[in-house]
């Protein structure tokens, strides 16, 4: 009699992710990009924090601004990190082989999701732990108060879905060069720039990193027309969006 463990959901979703954890822990360039995220994150805003933390009138009238401050350049390997987990299938026609071993496209897809959006928020726990302690030993007593909760939640969030918002934009791409040239300078460069011209800072502010990075501050801003948590809410529906796309898109095109 066979004692063999029969195959089922369960085992199937168990099979799909550890698949993933394989390829991200044997590939140098999936698990350094993240690595390489947390340190910018804490070790800029560390520095800036040291030169100018105790100086700069914005980060005394908002800490949050200083405190995250390095994000804004780890989050271009996040960026990166999500492109590469899905794009160089792609352009390695490596999908291919990924659909044989996981025919059910939905089964890869959500197990790519799963394992960017754990190793994003690891990258945030690190990121944000980090930052606080690089700006309080620098800004000492500067970054309390109420808004401090929130701040940080938002720091361990934002870059989960970030990683999420590019995984499904790059599902959507089906093009590590597409997705790479679109998100690295839209997200590092189009995105602030934007927010700042006065015809369209009103739709910039909806944009994901504009929300989610809104809720990362102490203060309020008069000219965004939300709440802080509101922010967060609407980087999160981008994120769902960009995911859903891109099942749908994995789902009605070939390899």
């Amino acid at each position: 009699m066979s004692t063999a463990t029969p195959f089922t959901a369960g085992t199937a979703v168990r099979a799909a992710l550890r698949a993933e954890r394989i390829k991200f822990t044997t590939l140098r360039s999936l698990w350094i990009t993240p690595l390489v995220a947390v340190l910018l994150t804490v070790g800029l805003g560390a520095a800036v924090a040291a030169v100018v933390g105790g100086e700069d009138d914005s980060f005394a009238e908002d800490p949050g601004l200083g405190i995250h401050y390095g994000l804004n350049f780890g989050q271009a390997a996040l960026v990166c990190f999500a492109v590469l987990l899905f794009g160089q299938e792609f352009s390695t026609r490596v999908i291919g082989v990924s659909l044989t071993a996981v025919p059910h496209r939905g089964r890869l897809y959500g197990a790519k999701l799963a394992l960017g959006a754990a190793v994003a928020l690891g990258a945030g726990v690190l990121g944000t732990a980090g930052s606080f302690l690089g700006y309080g030993a620098f800004v000492p007593d500067s970054w309390d108060g109420p808004a401090l909760v929130r701040s940080a939640t938002a720091g361990v969030l934002y870059p989960a879905l970030l990683v999420v918002f590019c995984l499904g934009l790059t599902a959507v791409l089906r093009s590590l060069t597409a997705a790479m040239g679109l998100l690295l300078p839209g997200v590092f460069l189009l995105s602030p720039l934007l927010s700042g011209v006065p015809g369209v800072r009103g739709a910039a502010q909806f944009l994901p990193d504009r929300a989610g990075q809104y809720a990362l501050r102490y203060a309020d801003d008069p000219q965004v027309v939300y709440g802080h948590w509101t922010g967060l809410l609407i980087m999160a529906l981008w994120a769902g969006a960009a995911a859903y796309g891109g099942l749908c898109g994995l789902r009605r095109h070939g390899t």
